[in-house]
């Protein structure tokens, strides 16, 4: 149907990064029960876009970069959200491992595409996308969850990118 009324990939994935943005709103605004739901709906986007595109026969390199990128920036945005939530919180502890599993999330992707421009695959670890979207999500649907979520997150993502290194170490 999508692909009748002439939406394209690319166009899907800004609008679900819209999308989650808007789920950071929420959160700033302390809305977090619907910023979990409105950002469960962002992600689903994401998932739509590669799947239309490979339908459509539209998969381009830069259709898969350009999704990248938006993820890695919605991603940073929503737990800049949180971090800001807590800090209005005066939860110090809190916003510094919010900030450790932004820069983990980070780190998870940026060493798959690293290993990847190595021409070695990096798929390994406890913390991909999919996992980071669940555990947010249930964070910010079950909102007393949240802290814990965060640390987990934290924790998980550490964890991945050690994986991450160690696979690559040993694939070279």
């Amino acid at each position: 149907m999508l692909q009748r009324l002439h939406v394209t990939p690319n166009q899907i994935t800004v609008f679900g990064a819209l999308v989650n943005v808007g789920a950071a709103y929420l959160v700033v605004r302390g809305d977090y029960v619907a910023a979990g739901i409105v950002f469960l709906l962002g992600s689903c986007l994401d998932m739509l876009d590669g799947a239309l595109a490979r339908l459509a026969l539209m998969v381009t390199p830069f259709g898969a970069f350009f999704d990248s990128t938006l993820d890695r920036a919605v991603e940073g945005v929503l737990l800049a959200a949180i971090a800001y939530r807590f800090a209005l919180d005066g939860q110090n502890v809190t916003v510094a491992i919010t900030v450790l599993a932004l820069l983990g999330s980070l780190l998870v992707s940026y060493t798959r595409a690293r290993a990847e421009a190595l021409g070695l695959e990096c798929k390994v670890g406890l913390a991909s996308r999919a996992e980071r979207v669940v555990l947010l999500a249930v964070g910010l649907v079950f909102t007393v969850l949240l802290p814990y979520a965060i640390y987990l997150l934290a924790v998980l993502t550490g964890i991945t990118v050690v994986q991450r290194v160690l696979h690559t170490y040993r694939q070279l």
